[in-house]
């Protein structure tokens, strides 16, 4: 049986079978500890990293008001804290590290208050052994493969009192149907497959994640169709590289096969994807965007690198030829199609010339959008290992000059659509200014107009005005 909440909005799907017997006991518990307390119990869930993580904490959500607790967005009142963590930089490590410490001072306050950790961090015997010894006000600690068992290890702990610690270190099979709270009520992120089998020298995924498994298409259009029945609008197919999908299933299928299956279920009118390996994106994948109308004209592609020295040393199995041949051959099929990147800088051994190669692909390719950092090593890739001898100060000067390239091209980019319209669906009243609302196009550029709320979730053609460097300014033509 479903219960369908409506919470500030948003769908919530939650099953009331998961895990009954253990979720009765946890309610139990809150509902005693409520009326002791004089206010509803609450929790606070925070992700960090990738959509996977994001979608993993709806699920958490989901989870966590199964046992009776209720969300709020300020950490300082909550009776239940979980970071869902990620690993993929260092720097999010230590993020983590400043965080526990401070809610050290909440515990002080609210003995009670149980303290969680999940997520790709946790994958890491040496932060298990930190947490530990240094951070014995940590309740919970579980990984990426055993998001299931959150509500028995809450138990465990509340029945036994101790530090709960439980880490598989290998997937046992893929779980569906787990409760979920979704924080937008148009548009929804749907697992298609976990893990990766790519290891990229300089990431940690493949180590924290496992290796790619695939769900069962059935599952997974089962899922679409339930979203769609709910008002959901847009899907967003995830997967560590789509690309590879359906690669371990007894019967193949594709994920250009999958993509038209989604494209025939009724009420869902936009279809996104990501991420997308280059070296296995296939001519078919790029006939089923062209022929599919519900799929989105955008792809996140990520290069990485322009220099095929560096790309070799990174294990991405593509040279900057093939990844700028694959471009314009998508562009042939689909001309008016936006494409963002990924982009490294920094990797050990990177030259000025490896930085021009990289200028040269921005210039070549015409990115829409890049998320683009400075290499940070990774304990325990292979990258790890390679010495670097490139001072900190010529890494981000080689950035800026990156970065500089980068804006121009995006801009231009975005210049191009000034006095024409666009399909955009607002979801949300722009935090800087109420009077505007902000969403996407169809192409994945965000825009904002002027337009009253009860818009929000409808598709609305947008004349756009303005053009900045990362956004568009438009009127609604309704």
């Amino acid at each position: 049986m479903n219960i369908n909440i409506e919470k500030n909005s948003p769908i919530a799907d939650l099953d009331t079978g998961f895990a009954e017997e253990v979720i009765k006991k946890i309610r139990k518990y809150v509902n005693d500890r409520s009326k002791m307390a004089g206010h509803p119990l609450r929790y606070y869930n925070f992700a960090m990293g990738c959509q996977m993580n994001f979608h993993d904490s709806e699920k958490i959500s989901g989870m966590l008001s199964l046992m009776g607790y209720e969300e709020t967005r300020d950490e300082s009142e909550a009776d239940f804290i979980i970071y869902n963590t990620c690993t993929v930089r260092e720097n999010a490590d230590q993020k983590v590290y400043g965080k526990l410490g401070y809610l050290k001072h909440y515990k002080a306050k609210n003995p009670n208050l149980i303290i969680a950790l999940c997520g790709c961090m946790m994958q890491q015997p040496e932060v298990i052994q930190k947490i530990k010894t240094s951070y014995r006000q940590v309740d919970i600690v579980f990984g990426t493969f055993n998001l299931h068992k959150l509500p028995e290890l809450v138990l465990e702990h509340l029945e036994s009192g101790s530090q709960i610690i439980d880490i598989w270190e290998k997937h046992e099979g893929i779980y569906e149907d787990l409760p979920i709270i979704r924080e937008n009520p148009y548009k929804a992120s749907v697992n298609i497959m976990y893990g990766c089998n790519n290891f990229c020298s300089y990431c940690i995924v493949p180590y924290v994640r496992g290796r790619e498994r695939s769900r069962n298409p059935e599952d997974i259009l089962k899922e679409i169709r339930h979203l769609a029945d709910r008002g959901i609008k847009e899907v967003m197919l995830l997967g560590q590289n789509v690309n590879s999908y359906g690669k371990n299933l007894e019967t193949k299928v594709t994920f250009p096969e999958l993509l038209r299956m989604a494209n025939e279920v009724e009420g869902i009118e936009r279809i996104r994807f990501m991420t997308s390996h280059p070296k296995d994106l296939s001519h078919e994948l790029i006939m089923a965007m062209k022929e599919c109308k519900k799929v989105c004209n955008y792809i996140h592609l990520p290069v990485q690198s322009g220099s095929s020295r560096i790309l070799e040393k990174m294990n991405r199995h593509y040279t900057k030829e093939s990844y700028t041949a694959l471009i314009e051959e998508i562009r042939k099929e689909i001309p008016d199609i936006l494409i963002s990147t990924d982009i490294i800088v920094g990797f050990p051994g990177e030259t000025d010339e490896d930085i021009e190669d990289t200028i040269d692909v921005i210039k070549k390719c015409g990115f829409c959008n890049a998320f683009t950092f400075i290499y940070s090593k990774r304990t325990g890739t292979p990258a790890a290992a390679i010495e670097d001898k490139t001072p900190e100060s010529l890494k981000k000067e080689r950035f800026q000059k990156v970065l500089k390239e980068l804006n121009e091209t995006v801009g231009i980019i975005h210049s191009q659509f000034v006095g024409k319209t666009l399909r955009v669906v607002p979801e949300e009243v722009n935090k800087q200014d109420e009077t505007l609302l902000t969403g996407r196009s169809d192409n994945n550029l965000l825009v904002h107009f002027k337009g009253d709320p009860v818009l929000i979730g409808r598709e609305v053609p947008v004349l756009i005005k303005e053009s900045k460097t990362f956004y568009l300014l438009g009127e609604a033509l309704i």
